[in-house]
């Protein structure tokens, strides 16, 4: 090349890459002027990590793009919901798809409508009266009128839960759950002083007794709560929150059956819209996309049919083999790796190990040893991307994006909350696993020069974008403001795996509701199950003739000793209840392994099952589920 034509071709590299740093300046300073950008720690903001970390962020951008120009994606088509599709798919998911079908009578929706506080049916009811609306002005006549489920024609959040009719008639009420007397606005977020001197940071009380709805209601009213001062402070001063523990005891996502998650998904639903609509912000959707998928290999299939395969040789697997795989490789490796995740390895190189494992991986014939630490990493992030359905999920990522424009960081807490527990079972785990990873990561930040900012700052872009090309430019300019929602990711994962105590009286009141509507269908059934209640009474009456007022019987089948009366007082807890049997059955090696490995449960009654904590007080939950049954085991997850 002839020196003249080197000049011109420096010369043209230099004025595009200004033109690409003033691109990036303009959308920067757009972002921050609508408030998409992360709130900037104020000792820091024109610090050098903060550079670093914008950096990182845009040179992860680049590698995305560069990826999805280099490869073959399909890129999705997507287009708008309209008014009626949103609130059928929007009823659909909470749960009351027969509000709009005719079918309510005996339904599970009639049980989930007794439950709701005020606001919650109010929302409901504006839900339906805008689908019944929106029929009207197509000339279409819905299958049923708002008038047919609620009484009442005052959408006030002060209405009590509305009745429900089953005949096209007004209803006489339901049975309605009135929730605790509301606390002044959010008055469970307080500071006390913490225990931790050489923390020297405040401590926030966060209660989970009542709705978070019900928390907001200055909101309401126009005002701003005392919440909504946003915390801007750097990596290791974000408030720390303290959950206070119900007598009831604390409850993971896991601990709970499949079908009770089910119904907390339902309730997440209509409190987060409920949530949103008190802080004024609109809960947008986007609609699920129908669209063909590969079925075999490893990059672009779906998490559900990847599990599924997984499930055939390892029955059990909660998230796939091959994304634990990945993090295992980067943590054997490349924790205390200077720049991990941020480095990326060879594009030619990674392309050829993701050809490998997509032929090989399922054969057991792709060799580990091969990958090094920033190929798994740069493998890790393009799986997370190239999953046909975000691992956020497509209909909830504006509801994600939506969170940063909350101005309280307890608020955006709650907000992901509750959008953890309506992801599929599938999408949670994956997501729960990925977190766990790069907490580790930020816990060798001294070693790997990786702070919590620089990790989310290269995360976000990967967690908030999709394959879709109406949307991409749009989501990479949002993305750099979600990387503070994936730092409230990573740093309260364990709260935000927990279930709150409001959710599960929810559940239990449907469960109660729905059996109180249970009627037999014909004399035969009806035959069939007085014989069945009259052989429980008489066994009850033979093996529990000794029982009395707060006394329950405790089943083991994994201990020698497998039945035990236990009387309980205000101060009997789950733990105690472990101990006797393991000290029943002595107290050996072999006790110690089963001591380990069972829990106690409650299961029936008004919940599917629920395992409890160690520190639960079982007379409160024997005064809130009396029939339900005591079962000491192993966990099955």
């Amino acid at each position: 090349m002839r020196r003249g034509d080197r000049c011109l071709q420096r010369s043209y590299m230099e004025t595009e890459s200004t033109m690409h740093r003033k691109v990036q300046h303009r959308v920067l300073t757009r972002m921050s002027a609508t408030g998409a950008m992360p709130p900037s720690p104020p000792e820091r903001s024109m610090s050098r990590d903060s550079q670093d970390s914008m950096e990182d962020y845009w040179s992860e951008v680049r590698n995305i793009e560069e990826d999805c120009q280099g490869g073959q994606e399909e890129m999705i088509e997507r287009s708008s919901m309209d008014e009626v599709e949103l609130e059928e798919a929007w009823l659909h998911e909470a749960g009351l798809s027969t509000l709009v079908s005719g079918t309510l009578t005996d339904s599970p929706a009639e049980a989930l409508l007794s439950t709701l506080t005020r606001s919650q049916a109010a929302m409901v009811k504006k839900r339906l009266d805008n689908y019944t609306q929106t029929m009207r002005k197509r000339n279409k006549q819905p299958i049923r009128h708002v008038r047919d489920v609620f009484s009442t024609a005052d959408t006030s959040t002060a209405e009590h839960t509305p009745p429900v009719s089953s005949n096209g008639q007004i209803a006489p009420k339901l049975p309605h759950w009135t929730p605790p007397k509301a606390h002044q606005p959010c008055q469970a977020f307080r500071p006390v002083e913490s225990s931790v001197k050489e923390c020297q940071m405040e401590v926030y009380i966060l209660s989970f007794e009542e709705p978070y709805s019900e928390g907001v209601t200055a909101h309401r009213k126009g005002r701003d709560c005392h919440d909504c001062q946003r915390i801007r402070k750097g990596d290791k001063d974000l408030p720390k929150f303290q959950i206070v523990t119900p007598k009831q005891g604390l409850t993971r996502v896991h601990d709970l059956s499949s079908e009770d998650i089910k119904k907390i998904a339902c309730i997440s639903l209509i409190e987060l819209t409920t949530f949103y609509d008190a802080l004024g912000i609109e809960l947008k959707r986007n609609r699920m996309v129908r669209s063909k998928v590969r079925e075999t290999g490893i990059f672009g299939v779906p998490l559900t049919t990847l599990l599924e395969n997984d499930q055939k040789k390892f029955p059990g697997s909660k998230v796939p083999l091959v994304f634990k795989k990945l993090l295992s490789k980067l943590e054997q490796t490349g924790l205390q790796t200077e720049g991990i995740l941020r480095v990326p390895g060879s594009a030619s190189r990674v392309k050829h190990l993701r050809q490998e494992l997509d032929t090989k991986f399922y054969e057991d014939r792709f060799d580990w040893e091969q990958v090094r630490h920033n190929d798994a990493a740069g493998l890790l992030k393009m799986f997370i991307r190239e999953l046909p359905h975000p691992l956020l999920t497509q209909q909830h990522m504006p509801a994600f994006t939506a969170a940063q424009n909350i101005p309280s960081t307890k608020h955006q807490l709650q907000a992901l909350h509750l959008l953890i527990l309506l992801l599929p079972e599938v999408n949670r785990d994956t997501l729960k696993a990925l977190l766990e990873f790069l907490n580790k990561v930020v816990a060798y930040e001294e070693k790997n020069r990786m702070s919590l900012w620089n990790v989310s700052m290269i995360v976000a872009p990967n967690l908030f974008t999709s394959r879709d090309k109406t949307t991409r430019q749009e989501e990479m300019q949002g993305a750099a403001g979600a990387a503070h929602l994936v730092r409230l990711l990573i740093i309260y994962q364990d709260l935000l795996w927990t279930v709150p105590c409001f959710l599960i009286s929810h559940v239990r009141k449907m469960n109660e509701a729905a059996m109180s509507k249970k009627t037999p269908s014909s004399e035969k059934t009806k035959r069939k199950l007085l014989r069945r209640r009259n052989t429980d009474r008489e066994k009850e009456k033979s093996e529990v003739t000794d029982l009395r007022e707060g006394v329950i019987r405790v089943q083991a089948p994994l201990h020698a000793k497998v039945s035990m009366a236990i009387q309980l007082d205000n101060e009997t807890r789950a733990r105690d209840v472990m101990a006797r049997f393991d000290f029943e059955n002595g107290q050996g090696s072999r006790s110690l392994s089963r001591r380990q490995k069972c829990f106690l449960f409650e299961v029936g009654g008004n919940i599917g099952e629920r395992c409890l904590h160690p520190d639960t007080h079982l007379l409160e939950v024997y005064r809130v589920n009396p029939h339900c049954e005591w079962i000491l085991k192993s966990r099955t997850t």
